[in-house]
């Protein structure tokens, strides 16, 4: 026999959860082959060992009353033929009626991953490990397919990054923003098409009569995210998922995005989550921020908290490696590179690429330590016994707020 043949039987005996041994004593074993890949064998066979993590200070126990979604422990993982990765672990953060909400983080710290899980839509590798998100009295971990429907843009809408993926090419974009109106809300064709035009014209799209028959192919990019953002809007959703909207547009199309999603914010009441991957573009959005590294929150507080008076190091070298005119001095990037997720480090995931990193670091994954009633930052850096260093980018951060306030002073004359 091929010695190789031997090798890749030896390996599937392995992974497979039957012991053909005992196949006379209980036949049914044999049916678990075919559903080796179901969720519930795999978090039996690959279960994740961070799922008894407490959730931080920063998130009370129980929800206040303008708690509109709450995420709780949540861990998420892939199976890919390499392994486990370990993609969101042990995220926790709470969103107010109203306000903007920022995650922060380089690709593959988790943002996406979390929010393709509040709206159901995670990829069919996916596996929820542990945890809750509770909106509307339901926890949608346990919701089934027919309940996400019932909730998908009716409810919590959502922006993708690439506004041309998220067209189909191959359809006029009057249907495309009719077609949920038909759909859910059981218009006719002329009322859905009134409705159509208003939206197109709320988002700054010109000669919308005109526009409402052409292809996605014959728009901008900056006009296609327009599109989007229309479509995510046509059911009236309470909440908001904005997922790096900007990033496939340019500096000045991102300004008049950004722009335009304010506007609809207060206009509509909207509440919004918005994922991006750069601290400069949520600068005058954000109301609070969470910053993610690996698949967990490192630093979450006020906008003004983690712009003015960051205390984690990875925000450190995100807000170093920003351009700013505040300063002259040259950008810096960060060393490295992320972890792999199928082994996650034992402490501290950053502690690879910190310059301030410490023994326990590399030992340790640390908590989260309060600096003031709503600023958490999970650093041993905090710790009463860790060395005190002095933030080089302090006088930046002061130049940064001096020219914020001068630009607010000019715009409310």
């Amino acid at each position: 026999m091929d010695k190789n043949l031997d090798k890749k039987i030896v390996v599937n005996q392995e992974f497979d959860d039957t012991n053909l041994n005992n196949e006379q004593e209980n036949p049914k074993k044999l049916q678990i082959k075919g559903n080796l890949f179901k969720r519930k064998t795999l978090q039996e066979k690959y279960p994740n060992p961070d799922t008894d993590i407490e959730i931080p200070e920063y998130l009370s126990l129980a929800p206040s009353e303008d708690t509109i979604l709450r995420v709780e422990n949540l861990h998420i993982s892939f199976r890919t033929p390499n392994g486990i990765v370990r993609a969101v672990r042990g995220v926790n953060f709470d969103l107010k009626k109203g306000e903007t909400l920022c995650i922060v983080g380089e690709s593959g710290s988790g943002k996406s991953v979390t929010s393709r899980a509040i709206m159901g839509i995670l990829a069919g590798n996916a596996i929820i490990d542990a945890g809750h998100i509770f909106y509307d009295g339901k926890d949608l971990v346990e919701c089934k397919e027919k309940d996400f429907y019932a909730l998908r843009g009716s409810k919590i809408g959502m922006i993708f990054q690439d506004p041309l993926s998220s067209l189909n090419p191959i359809m006029r974009v009057g249907k495309q923003l009719t077609e949920a109106l038909r759909l859910k809300n059981g218009l006719d064709r002329e009322t859905a098409k009134k409705r159509a035009l208003e939206l197109m014209k709320e988002v700054g799209i010109p000669q919308p009569e005109k526009r409402f028959k052409q292809y996605p192919f014959q728009f901008s990019g900056g006009m296609r995210q327009r599109i989007v953002i229309a479509i995510a809007l046509a059911m009236e959703p309470e909440i908001l998922i904005c997922d790096e909207p900007t990033t496939a547009l340019d500096v000045t199309i991102q300004a008049q995005i950004l722009d335009l999603i304010k506007k609809l914010k207060k206009e509509k009441g909207l509440t919004i989550i918005f994922i991006t991957h750069d601290l400069g573009v949520v600068a005058n959005m954000a109301d609070r921020i969470a910053v993610m590294y690996a698949g967990k929150i490192v630093e979450y507080g006020n906008a003004s908290d983690v712009f003015y008076d960051p205390r984690h190091p990875y925000t450190w070298a995100l807000l170093e490696s920003m351009p700013s005119l505040a300063t002259s001095k040259r950008l810096s990037a960060i060393p490295g590179t992320p972890p792999n997720m199928i082994y996650p480090p034992k402490g501290d995931a950053f502690a690879a690429r910190n310059r301030y990193a410490m023994k326990i670091d590399f030992e340790q994954q640390p908590p989260f330590f309060k600096i003031n009633d709503n600023h958490y930052a999970a650093t041993w850096l905090l710790h009463p016994d860790a060395p005190k260093l002095e933030n080089s980018l302090k006088n930046r951060y002061e130049s940064q707020r001096k020219l914020h306030h001068i630009q607010e002073d000019n715009s409310h004359e």
